[in-house]
């Protein structure tokens, strides 16, 4: 099993986003997704080659992951539209 610490919020997001010291990172949108009221967060960063947003997603287990839950992932292409922007860079 791993580590929690490993799944936090800070940690997800310098594993996707791998933001510099300089670079400044900032949650854009925080709610509860419709349906089952999980929470997500959208965070963004931005250098010279542009900006880069992701969002993340609360499992039961308390770690955050750039996928919902696996009960969520089923009918994300149907009821969650931000789930597809998800990866979108901007």
């Amino acid at each position: 099993m791993k580590n929690t610490n490993e799944q936090s919020l800070r940690c997800q997001v310098e594993k996707w986003l791998a933001p510099a010291p300089t670079m400044h990172v900032h949650v854009t949108r925080f709610s509860r997704t419709a349906g089952n009221g999980r929470r997500y967060v959208c965070v963004e960063t931005s250098s010279p080659a542009g900006a880069r947003a992701l969002f993340f997603f609360r499992h039961d287990d308390g770690r955050w992951s750039v996928f919902p839950p696996t009960a969520d992932r089923r009918k994300s292409t149907t009821e969650h539209p931000l789930v597809q922007v998800a990866a979108t860079t901007f």
